[in-house]
């Protein structure tokens, strides 16, 4: 357990990536594009699947509530760092601080748990096609949401309440661009023993438990694919995945940056750059891998261009 004055803090001190007064100018504009381009990828990716009837399937219900979780995690961390970067403030209060922590731990959590429903979806639509409508009913979509959603909220209130319980000391510098929850552990001045097992026992759940289901989900998929006669039908079942697959791998190898790595002394300018990977760009880079790589919503975007999807209603 630490020592020293057991005041608890009313804010904490963000660091940020630069302390250099040149390069904020860079920074809030680098960020300020990564941002929009997120925004509106997501939200054109929403607005498609909602106004194409065509995709009107359980696969791009999925892929909607997808691109949600990824605008709100997107949103939980820099529009408040943008603020921070223009007003050369970079305290954010106690309670702030807190919810951001929430908030951004429940969407990481949507985020693994939709992955996994994703792979649950393909599994069922490449290995037992024939069932597939009566499998994937629409309750059992809303069923499956539904879960990830309660699931994801008791792991980020989990560490939460957790957190609510601990005490700081006068050091309030966090060395990272928003409140991410191992800094603000290190900062802790009483037994954070608690919060380590939590956090041992949720994140083998999410970084090992989930992507092996995963795994073992896409075993299946390809030894089902393998057995398909033709050259076409391969293609066309191996399309169907490769984007949830590329989205899968982008944010686990992301994640990986964080946790599995040994920590250095530049461990946390490391863990500030692996953040922003899966916090930031994962999110903005998401929308292109579906798009691009998915002939369905490549003609759905090319019918809203046109108007031909509002017609359609």
């Amino acid at each position: 357990m630490k020592t020293g004055n057991h005041t608890r803090v009313s804010e904490f001190l963000l660091l940020g990536f630069s302390e250099q007064q040149d390069r904020q100018p860079l920074l809030f504009c680098t960020f300020l594009v990564l941002y929009l381009v997120t925004v509106a990828g997501n939200s054109l990716i929403i607005l498609t699947i909602g106004l194409d009837s065509h995709l009107y399937t359980p696969m791009y219900f999925f892929l909607a509530n997808f691109s949600l979780t990824d605008l709100c995690l997107s949103s939980t961390t820099v529009p408040q760092m943008l603020v921070n970067i223009r007003t050369q403030r970079h305290t954010i209060p106690y309670a702030g601080c807190l919810s951001q922590i929430y908030f951004f731990l429940w969407f990481i959590g949507l985020d693994v748990f939709l992955l996994a429903v994703m792979a649950y979806d393909r599994l069922v639509a490449v290995c037992h096609p024939l069932h597939y409508a009566l499998v994937m009913s629409p309750r059992c979509c809303v069923l499956l949401v539904g879960m990830s959603l309660v699931l994801a909220h008791s792991y980020s209130l989990t560490h939460t309440i957790l957190l609510a319980q601990l005490h700081f000391c006068t050091d309030n510098i966090i060395p990272h661009f928003f409140c991410e929850l191992l800094p603000l552990l290190k900062l802790s001045c009483s037994s954070t023993y608690a919060n380590q097992c939590v956090l041992t026992y949720w994140g083998g759940a999410l970084t090992i438990l989930i992507p092996l289901l995963i795994m073992i989900s896409y075993v299946r998929i390809v030894a089902a694919i393998m057995r398909v006669p033709s050259a076409s039908g391969k293609w066309k079942a191996f399309s169907t995945c490769g984007s949830h697959l590329s989205a899968v791998c982008l944010f686990y190898v992301s994640a990986i940056g964080v946790y599995f790595i040994p920590s250095r002394d530049d461990s946390a300018i490391k863990d500030r750059m692996a953040a922003v990977m899966y916090a930031v760009v994962t999110p903005m880079l998401n929308p292109f891998i579906y798009s691009l790589r998915n002939r369905d919503m490549k003609q759905a975007l090319g019918r809203l261009l046109r108007g031909e999807a509002l017609k359609s209603l």
